[in-house]
C-alpha cells in the first residue's frame, strides 16, 4: 500500500518537470521565432527578460503584449526495455494553455543612458491529463501548473560599447495535482456516490519567490553584439497548500484533510548570445545563444504534511536532476521597412536522468523549429505572429521509487500574437 500511495509526493516532481519538459522560452515572440535567442540584441522591450542590458538602447518608451496558445501531447506504451510486445498504450487528453507577456520601459528621457521598465510574464503555465483509467492512475491523473513573474528592471548605458541591467524577480504560482487511491467503494464497484471513477487525492497549493535577472551587453559594432546573462535560482515556497481526499469512510481516518509544506527550486540560467549582420545592408540578422541551466539543484523531493497517519507520512525521495546545455540559433530577414519574417532551431536536451522517468510530466531530449512574422502598419506600431513545434525524441524511461516503466514521446505546438507600441 505505501508503494502505491508514494506518488502522493510526486506533485513537486511535476511542477519540476514543467520547468524542463515545458521551458519553451515564450517570453518574447520575434526571440521564440528565432529558436528562442535574445540574449545578445535587443529587438524590442521584451529585452527586460532575454537581457535586461540591453533596455537602455530602447529609444522609445515602449509598451509590449502578446498571448500564446501552448497544446502539449504525450504518448505512452508499455513496452518492456528488453522487448516484450506491447500490451497498451495512452495518449494524454488533449488541453491548451495560454501564457502570457507584459512589458512596458525605455529611456526615462530623450538620449538618456538610464533606462526603467517592468515586465510581467509566465515562464511556466501547463500541465498533463492521463484519461481516468489508465494504467498509471495511482501514480498520477492530472497536473496543472500557473505561475507569473513580475520584474522591475533597471539598465544603464555605460558606453555606445557597453550597456549593464539587472531586475528583481517577484514569483507567484499555484499547482493542482490529481491521483486515484487503490480503494473499493462499498458498491464494490469503484465509483463514489458523486460517480467519479476510482477514490482520489488531490492537492491544491500556492507559492511565492524572489529572484533576480541580470545582464550586460557589448555592441562592438552596428553588425556585431554579445550578451551575457544570468537569471538567479527561484525558490517557490508551497506552504499551507491543502490536501483532500475521496475515498471510503472505511478508510477516511487515514486520509484526513490536511494542509502540506515544500518547497521548488527554479533553476538558476546563464546564457551567452552573438548577434551577428553579415550582409552590407545590414537586412539579416543571425543569432547563436547557449544557455546553461543549473537543474541539479533540484536533487531531492521533501514533502511535509501537518497531519500524518499510516499511510499519509512525510516523505523525501532523491531527484538527482542534472545540468544541461541548450543550444539556440535563429534568424530575422528584413524584407522590407513594413515586413520581416524569422526563423530558427534549438536542441534542449532533458535533465531527468535514468531512473527518474515518470508519468506526471516524463522528459525527453527535444529538438525545436520556429518560424515567425512582424508587420509594421503604421510608424509607431509592430504586430508579431509566432510559430514552435516542440518533438520531443521517444524515450524508454523506469522511475525506480515507482516501480513503473514504459516508452514515452512528448510534443507540443505553440502559436503566439502579439503587438508593441511606441510613444
Amino acid at each position: 500500500m505505501k508503494k502505491q500511495l508514494l506518488a502522493l509526493s510526486l506533485f513537486l516532481s511535476a511542477t519540476a518537470s514543467f520547468g524542463s519538459g515545458y521551458q519553451l522560452n515564450l517570453q518574447g515572440l520575434r526571440e521564440l521565432a528565432m529558436g528562442g535567442t535574445g540574449t545578445a540584441m535587443q529587438w524590442d522591450v521584451s529585452t527586460i527578460f532575454y537581457n535586461p542590458a540591453g533596455l537602455s538602447r530602447i529609444n522609445d518608451i515602449q509598451v509590449y503584449g502578446s498571448i500564446l496558445a501552448v497544446a502539449p501531447n504525450t504518448a505512452f506504451s508499455n513496452a518492456t526495455s528488453i522487448g516484450t510486445s506491447t500490451s497498451s498504450s495512452y495518449n494524454t487528453v488533449s488541453q491548451t494553455f495560454t501564457p502570457f507577456n507584459f512589458y512596458i520601459g525605455g529611456q526615462v528621457a530623450s538620449h538618456s543612458k538610464l533606462a526603467l521598465g517592468l515586465g510581467i510574464y509566465t515562464p511556466f503555465g501547463t500541465g498533463v491529463q492521463w484519461d481516468a483509467n489508465w494504467i498509471g492512475k495511482y501514480m498520477v491523473q492530472e497536473v496543472k501548473l500557473s505561475t507569473v513573474f513580475i520584474q522591475p528592471t533597471i539598465s544603464y548605458r555605460v558606453s555606445e560599447f557597453f550597456s549593464v541591467g539587472g531586475g528583481f524577480i517577484f514569483a507567484t504560482g499555484t499547482m493542482d495535482y490529481r491521483q486515484a487511491l487503490p480503494f473499493n467503494f462499498e458498491n464494490g464497484s469503484n465509483v463514489s456516490a458523486s460517480n467519479t471513477q476510482t477514490a482520489e487525492a488531490h492537492l491544491h497549493g500556492q507559492g511565492t519567490g524572489v529572484g533576480f535577472n541580470l545582464g550586460t551587453q557589448f555592441k562592438f559594432s552596428d553588425r556585431l553584439y554579445i550578451g551575457l546573462t544570468y537569471r538567479s535560482q527561484v525558490n517557490m515556497d508551497l506552504n499551507g497548500g491543502s490536501a483532500t481526499f475521496q475515498v471510503p469512510p472505511t478508510v477516511a481516518s487515514y486520509f484526513p484533510t490536511t494542509g502540506f509544506d515544500s518547497q521548488l527550486p527554479l533553476p538558476q540560467v546563464a546564457s551567452l548570445g552573438i548577434a551577428v549582420k553579415p550582409d552590407a545592408e545590414k537586412r539579416l540578422t543571425l543569432q547563436l545563444d547557449f544557455n546553461y541551466t543549473g537543474w541539479s539543484s533540484f536533487d531531492s523531493l521533501r514533502f511535509n504534511f501537518f497531519t500524518n497517519t499510516q499511510y499519509l507520512q512525510n516523505e523525501h525521495y532523491p531527484r538527482m536532476y542534472r545540468n544541461t546545455l541548450t543550444s539556440r540559433l535563429g534568424g530575422n530577414y528584413k524584407i522590407s521597412r513594413v515586413v520581416s519574417v524569422m526563423a530558427g532551431a534549438a536542441y534542449d536536451p532533458t535533465p531527468v536522468t535514468n531512473g527518474y522517468v515518470s508519468p506526471d510530466l516524463p522528459d525527453a531530449d527535444r529538438i525545436l523549429l520556429t518560424c515567425g512574422v512582424s508587420v509594421k502598419p503604421a510608424r509607431k506600431i509592430t504586430l508579431i505572429a509566432a510559430l514552435e513545434s516542440t518533438n520531443g525524441l521517444k524515450r524508454n524511461g523506469m522511475y525506480t521509487y515507482g516501480n513503473f516503466s514504459g516508452t514515452y514521446q512528448t510534443n507540443a505546438l505553440t502559436t503566439g500574437i502579439g503587438a508593441y507600441y511606441n510613444f
